[in-house]
């Protein structure tokens, strides 16, 4: 396989060049698409043709660390007239391009093997410099081969300084421990080229997608697999080989769970813990170290693959392969479980919404239903409140949206959706009664997105629930996946329309503010919709609709105390003040750092004392008890792996402040009522 790849490498035009599909077919298809059913269609000119040219030399070289700057200068002949070539049909261009980023592979290759080869000073005088910005392109290969060596050498030093806290112990050996780093670190160098080879047809998917985002971040070209990805975050059942895996600290990536009745629960050999080393599909085989994430999680996410050999390490050494096979299973971690919560001679009810999933693709399930028998369940232990979790909710079906709306509103208008014709439709809540019509809190932060700001949105303008948290992604618009062809190879997921307040208002772009807003770690990290270069802008429309907005005093009494809680807390006062530690490494230039051994170590030992501190914060348990329904507690009484998963959810509720401060205030609420 190697020998092919650096074939392929060296003579792109003996693997590629005989591409049978023009590109400029698929990209006059999405175009077609787009411009009659986008929410805003923008023409395809010379503003298309810069934003197309700058960001997707941005995706093949985040770093401006491939491409020279006389290889840029030969390609910006094409910055003004892409606009042209798709609408005349001619992505020649493309080609171009590919070849252009193949020779910079190759000269990667090329360099890696010299510098290897090459005398290798372990301490310099120079500075290495890291900046928030792209830096400017090498005027030429000695200047990047240069900057190759600068960067190695840094990694060298850092993988030597992260082995201990103990410098003079480092420095005694250092020569022998510098040697053994710097072998590792071009090791991983070379692994990963692997991952910066793409064939011309995923050359081009890339293109795809970044033509497609020019019309807003949400506008997404599919392959096949893609689509069934994407369909995975948000169904409640999947084709699974029954693995649950993550990446450790020493980017490792191991088994945190087996699923019981799955492929490998029945091998009887995978554990927890064991590292997983490789993957095999077909005659392909995939280093976990070398390969790409998107790969790995494509070949354990998508539908296409059924059936993989899977490499082994136990932490005892041994390693071992087993060949798994997929079939449809609940997805635990992408459905819904609620828990009871005791607090000050208080009971209350917490429910967790990971997506709004529905019955997409494999789904027998979807959440409307599912938070109605957990409502039920709650219920039945008599909770004085109940918590419903958004954070970190990516959204999912609007219809499921308007289902678990309808579930706390007595009849109305939800919603207002419009399209790009100007037509306005109101989502209405049509059924009469609730299932549930006592205290609640809902808690979002900048990851709740789309259907989670939508329920968000109903429930803070019936005034129904008290919103807590962080200002939400911002989000509101909907997408629809549509085919580009009859072979279903290739998709489009299109804006279509865009939601609206019952008040006229958008959370679009800005985010829904919470009625109490509680300190995050890293809030200010969250990528929301603001910082998307494409995203659409916010607006209002002229609306007069009736509804019934709930008038509770009690609610505005309980927001005043928490306020006044939170300010007054220590806890919120230390995450703020880890957040103003946290914020300039991601806000300002770092600074350069002297490629010696003395400045690198000091500099990775303040960072790793930082982390420490925020690893220490994160796994603060707070004051309050957590335990199963009543029915839950029954019915999973023998079943060790839900045990198991209410064991780890258990402690990330206990570790949730924000969760506190919900409990706090139903606990308000409760004292206040009249």
């Amino acid at each position: 396989m190697k020998k092919l790849f650096y074939i392929g490498i060296l003579f792109p035009g003996l693997l590629f060049s005989q591409t049978e599909k023009n590109p400029c077919e698929t990209l006059s298809k999405l175009n077609a698409l787009i411009q009659e059913n986008h929410y805003k269609p923008k023409p395809v000119d010379d503003s298309l043709s810069v934003y197309v040219f700058k960001t997707f030399l941005n995706r093949l070289d985040e770093e401006n660390r491939l491409f020279i700057d006389p290889e840029i200068k030969a390609l910006q002949k094409h910055e003004y007239k892409i606009d042209d070539y798709i609408n005349s049909g001619n992505c020649e261009f493309l080609h171009e391009f590919y070849v252009a980023y193949t020779k910079t592979i190759t000269r990667y290759v090329t360099m890696l093997t010299a510098i290897e080869k090459e005398p290798f000073p372990l301490s310099s005088t120079e500075k290495v410099v890291f900046s928030k910005k792209a830096f400017p392109y090498a005027k030429d290969e000695s200047e990047v081969k240069h900057l190759y060596k600068k960067r190695i050498l840094f990694n060298t030093l850092r993988e030597v300084a992260e082995l201990s806290t103990n410098k003079d112990s480092l420095a005694t050996n250092f020569d022998k421990l510098a040697a053994e780093s710097k072998a590792k670190i071009f090791d991983k160098y070379k692994c990963k080229i692997e991952s910066y080879q793409f064939t011309e047809a995923e050359f081009q998917a890339i293109f795809f997608s970044v033509f497609c985002s020019y019309f807003d971040p949400h506008t997404e070209y599919f392959s096949a697999n893609e689509k069934a990805s994407f369909y995975s975050t948000v169904s409640s059942d999947n084709m699974t080989f029954g693995l649950y895996v993550s990446m450790t600290e020493k980017d490792e990536m191991t088994v945190d769970d087996i699923i019981p009745g799955s492929s490998a629960y029945f091998t009887e050999k995978i554990d927890k813990g064991d590292q997983l080393l490789k993957i095999k599909y077909k005659d392909q085989e995939y280093d976990i170290d070398c390969a790409s994430m998107k790969k790995i999680d494509e070949i354990i996410s998508s539908n296409e693959y059924k059936t993989a050999d899977f490499t082994f390490r136990k932490k005892s050494g041994e390693i071992y392969s087993v060949n798994l096979v997929k079939k449809i299973m609940k997805d635990y971690q992408n459905n819904v479980f609620s828990f009871k919560i005791k607090k000050d001679n208080g009971t209350f009810g917490y429910i967790r919404i990971p997506s709004f999933y529905s019955t997409f693709e494999n789904g027998k399930s979807n959440v409307s239903n599912d938070v109605s028998k957990e409502i039920y369940k709650l219920q039945e232990d008599n909770v004085d409140g109940i918590i419903i979790d958004l954070e970190n909710d990516g959204g999912g079906s609007m219809e499921e949206a308007i289902q678990l709306s309808g579930l706390f509103i007595d009849i109305g208008p939800l919603a207002v959706m419009n399209n790009n014709k100007n037509k306005k439709e109101v989502l209405k809540d049509r059924n009469r009664g609730t299932i549930y019509n006592g205290p609640m809190v809902v808690m979002i932060n900048g990851f709740s997105a789309s259907a989670s700001e939508f329920f968000t949105n109903a429930m803070q303008d019936y005034n129904r629930a008290i919103v807590i948290g962080n200002k939400s992604l911002g989000k509101a618009t909907m997408q629809r996946i549509f085919p580009l062809n009859e072979n279903n190879d290739e998709f489009v997921k299109l804006t279509l329309e865009k939601f609206y307040r019952i008040t006229g208002k958008s959370n679009q772009y800005i985010g829904i503010t919470p009625d109490v807003e509680i300190p995050l770690l890293f809030d200010k990290q969250m990528p929301r919709e603001d910082s998307e270069e494409t995203a659409l802008k916010n607006d209002e429309i002229g609306v007069n609709l009736k509804y019934e907005r709930l008038s509770n005093e009690v609610y505005a009494g309980a927001i005043a105390l928490s306020k006044k809680r939170i300010e007054a807390s220590k806890d919120a006062a230390d995450i703020l003040a880890l957040n103003a530690k946290v914020n300039p490494f991601y806000d300002n230039d770092l600074s350069p750092i002297t490629l010696q051994f003395d400045a690198v170590f000091n500099d990775v030992n303040k960072i790793n004392a930082l982390w420490k501190t925020i690893k220490s914060a994160t796994e603060k348990e707070y004051p309050i008890a957590v335990e199963q329904n009543s029915v839950d507690d029954e019915y999973q009484k023998y079943d060790d792996y839900l045990k198991s998963c209410n064991t780890e959810r258990i402690k990330s509720v206990k570790q949730n402040y924000h969760i506190l401060e919900a409990v706090n205030i139903l606990n308000d609420i409760k004292q206040l009522k009249p």
